[in-house]
């Protein structure tokens, strides 16, 4: 179960890194005919107004999903923010049972972000919503990136409460000592 845990976590990661490169490729893209209207200006055409439809509506759907995809993995690398002030002096049983009701609220409001998404997905899929840009597509496709995303979240949450509870150091704790030196 380990190991299939780390996988979908890296594979959770690996998606979101590969939403990031489709930004950086849809708008270096954009850049790039832009750049050949300017050129065709300077030799005298004119701009034959290239464009990649809706391409900044895209760039914003890749990077929800890049964030939401990355959830677990940046939780489980100990990437997230935390304010570690209070965990810091705090040790034994007292430290154990904050990190279990850390984990705890975070691993319910994760799973209730996820009910909704998954209900604001069977919402959009019933009634038939599509964007409003250029490129018309089911909102739920996008929504469906989010959900997953908070999904994988919700299951790293658990997994972590469970490690705690068996007396494992929590894996967002690694290398995290700095108030103990």
């Amino acid at each position: 179960m380990r190991r299939f845990l780390d996988w979908l976590y890296l594979a959770s990661g690996a998606l979101a890194a590969v939403f990031v490169a489709a930004i950086c490729t849809i708008v270096l893209c954009q850049v790039a005919l832009n750049a050949l209207d300017i050129i065709a200006v300077l030799l005298g055409y004119s701009a034959p107004g290239f464009v990649i439809p809706s391409y900044a509506e895209f760039a914003g759907l890749f990077l929800a999903a890049a964030t939401f995809f990355a959830l677990a993995y940046s939780l489980r690398k100990g990437a997230h923010i935390r304010v570690s002030l209070l965990i810091g002096h705090l040790s034994g049983s007292r430290r154990k049972a904050f990190e279990l009701w850390a984990v705890f609220v975070g691993g319910c409001l994760s799973g209730i972000f996820t009910a909704y998404m998954f209900n604001l997905i069977h919402d959009s899929f019933r009634f038939g919503d599509v964007s409003i840009g250029l490129v018309r597509y089911e909102i739920w496709i996008p929504q469906l990136a989010l959900a997953l995303g908070l999904l994988v979240l919700s299951i790293a949450f658990i997994d972590e409460y469970v490690s705690i509870l068996r007396g494992d150091e929590p894996s967002y704790d690694h290398d995290e000592n700095l108030l103990s030196e």
